[in-house]
């Protein structure tokens, strides 16, 4: 099994990501169909991730503190590669960058940055293998926002419904209702830039 590769819910056209965050910049951007800054913070990194699992450990199923609403939000896949594309690893890498100096360079200059993290199982136990987070800034939130969008969708309910099942123990019940993920292709220009393997 290869160890980094993007795994998400995509079409032709699109590819689901995730983001949570609290009762106002959801409601803002369900109404809207794009993120309103405010409530919204153009000028912070935002994550994102195409990892239904991953956000609900991140979000602790829509308990944590300012995650209380998880949002699934299409966005191009053109914009979507054009994140991968212009994107700095989070940590340096020997294989990567000639020198440390360089990679902090990199990093600084990027609108985006690429983390991977342990994939999570429904359990939210880590698995062998990473899941991409996708954080974005600068030019990249404002293209986010303007160009990238296609549909926001508030998912909160769903993801306490299957929760609820976890805790009843309805496992196969749950991993019904979670969001089919396949390989996401890229390119090996973009795979070797994210470090994905």
């Amino acid at each position: 099994m290869k160890e980094r590769v993007i795994r998400a819910d995509y079409n032709d056209d699109t590819i689901t990501i995730y983001q949570a965050y609290n009762e106002l910049i959801a409601n803002h951007a369900v109404l809207n169909q794009t993120f309103v800054s405010p409530p919204f913070k153009k000028e912070r990194m935002t994550w994102i991730k195409p990892s239904f699992l991953w956000m609900m450990y991140r979000c602790g199923w829509a308990q944590k503190e300012n995650q209380e609403r998880i949002l699934a939000i299409k966005i191009k896949r053109e914009g979507f590669e054009w994140a991968l594309n212009n994107s700095s690893l989070s940590r340096y890498h020997t294989e990567k960058q000639d020198s440390y100096d360089d990679w902090k360079v990199e990093l600084q200059k990027s609108p985006v940055r690429i983390q991977w993290d342990p994939e999570r199982d429904i359990a939210l136990n880590p698995l062998p293998y990473r899941s991409i987070q996708i954080g974005i800034k600068g030019i990249a939130v404002d293209k986010y926002l303007s160009e990238w969008i296609v549909q926001i969708e508030d998912i909160t309910e769903k993801c306490k419904s299957i929760q609820n099942l976890i805790n009843k123990g309805l496992k196969n019940k749950a991993m019904e209702l979670i969001p089919q993920e396949s390989l996401y292709p890229l390119t090996q220009n973009i795979a070797t830039k994210i470090n994905s393997f």
